[in-house]
């Protein structure tokens, strides 16, 4: 069975405030599923990949920032492939190829097929994606593309532009070179002559990437290669290796697809107006309002505009106009407001800090049923944490007991600790100390069962002690 790597990478800064650097694009619940619940772009390609029969043979390759959104939106079961820091789509592949050749011990021939982790397609390119396998074998082609049949000259996509159109009942045919985003006058030139959109779907035999890793003196191993990640070109896939190989087949895809970048397109998928607290009045046209504050919005008059708002900021923008928003940005750095993990999410409600360099950051924390924080302990800062709500466990300093709401917990630097929720449980959570920064948390376990078992001191210890 071919194997399925979907790419899961940048930040999709054109959608803040809603994405930042840990809750990127694709892991935005925004797209309304049959029964009116809400889902994000990667939970709605993984149920597709399902139903069409991939999902048993997909990894994730991401950053090691999009780990704990990844479980958390997908469980924990799904095989990830870490990434130890952003880089473009070849070193993402390079990596990846070598993961599955020595760490899953894939076969040579085996097929990878590579994809954008948050396309919005319907089901059924899915089924054109699980015949690229078969077209490999039969044309013998060095990289596989699939081609998706534009409906319009769009200047904001690439094109693959064909030798020959597909004939003799034959489905695919032979690229013959690439355009990225042309002016639309000449993609509508492309069009003409059967050009197709590229949508960032790659095959190739496993083989076929290792002959290119070891041809760029490479490693093939993937301890190997992970550790000389920083020092690989940035570069695109399409670029080191597409348009290098000697011969490129594509398959044609005749359906609808989209790339949901930027707010413009994904209000154009999204089934309500209307997210969070928020007013539109009856004059307003073609607005949408995705609120993530407890504080209403509310828009009067306004047409063919998008507001959106979540603890990282306030967006108000015409659609057209919105695409901007990524320049406008691209100065602003500030720490994630709001972020999902694989036990449940935080927002954070205030950071300050003082002439004196100290700092205080304030959370809500909200922790799901059975899920549990790591075992771990800070070097820097104290953190005091309120229960707001609900019950759950405490492991403090080796000592194990119940928490509920109103009670309070002290948890002084370098104390080992980790909180397991018995029922959804909220805390409020103050952090001081003179540097607050995720790289402050020592990790040394994640199972609580292994937390129990390994680092809890009886009451019969402690009394002999």
């Amino acid at each position: 069975m071919m194997k399925i790597v979907l790419l899961s990478g940048g930040s999709g800064k054109r959608l803040w405030p809603l994405s930042n650097d840990t809750r990127s694009k694709q892991f935005l619940k925004l797209l309304q599923t049959e029964s009116g619940q809400y889902e994000s772009m990667v939970q709605r390609v993984w149920g597709q990949l399902t139903r069409a029969g991939l999902s048993e043979c997909a990894y994730v390759a991401t950053s090691q920032s999009q780990i704990e959104v990844i479980k958390a939106q997908l469980g924990t079961r799904q095989p990830i492939i870490v990434e130890p820091e952003r880089r473009d789509t070849f070193p993402a592949i390079a990596l990846a190829a070598a993961y599955l050749h020595s760490v899953c011990e894939a076969a040579p021939d085996e097929t990878v097929v590579v994809l954008p982790v948050d396309p919005f397609v319907e089901d059924r390119f899915f089924v054109q994606i699980s015949k690229l396998e078969h077209m490999l074998e039969i044309t013998g082609a060095d990289i596989g593309l699939l081609g998706v049949r534009p409906t319009y000259p769009s200047a904001k996509y690439g094109y693959i532009v064909p030798r020959n159109s597909p004939d003799g009942g034959m489905e695919y045919c032979e690229a013959e070179h690439f355009e990225e985003k042309p002016s639309e006058q000449r993609a509508a030139e492309l069009i003409s002559r059967g050009a197709l959109w590229n949508c960032g779907v790659f095959a190739f035999r496993l083989d076929y990437m290792m002959q290119e890793l070891r041809s760029r003196g490479l490693p093939v191993v993937y301890e190997q290669l992970n550790e000389r990640y920083a020092s690989l070109t940035a570069i695109s896939f399409d670029y080191e290796i597409v348009e290098r190989a000697e011969r490129v087949s594509v398959l044609p895809y005749d359906g609808s697809w989209k790339d949901l970048g930027t707010w413009n397109t994904l209000t154009e998928e999204m089934g309500s107006s209307r997210v969070g607290k928020a007013v539109l009045s009856d004059d307003c046209q073609a607005a949408h309002v995705i609120n993530e504050l407890e504080i209403p919005v509310a828009v009067l008059g306004l047409s063919n505009v998008i507001v959106a708002a979540s603890p990282d900021g306030i967006l108000v923008a015409d659609k057209a106009a919105s695409p901007r928003i990524k320049e406008v940005m691209r100065h602003q750095e500030q720490r994630p407001m709001y972020e999902e993990r694989r036990w449940g999410r935080y927002r954070v409600l205030d950071y300050i800090q003082y002439p004196d360099g100290g700092q205080v950051l304030t959370k809500r924390i909200l922790i799901s049923p059975d899920c549990n924080l790591s075992y771990q302990y800070h070097r820097k800062r104290q953190e005091v944490w309120t229960v707001v709500a609900g019950r759950g466990e405490i492991v403090l300093a080796g000592e194990l007991r119940t928490i509920e709401r109103g009670d309070v917990i002290v948890v002084q630097p370098n104390i080992l600790h980790s909180v397991r929720a018995i029922t959804d449980l909220e805390m409020i959570e103050v952090q001081t100390g003179e540097e607050l920064v995720e790289e402050d948390i020592v990790r040394l376990e994640l199972d609580w069962h292994n937390i129990i078992t390994k680092y809890v001191v009886s009451a019969s210890r402690r009394r002999e002690a």
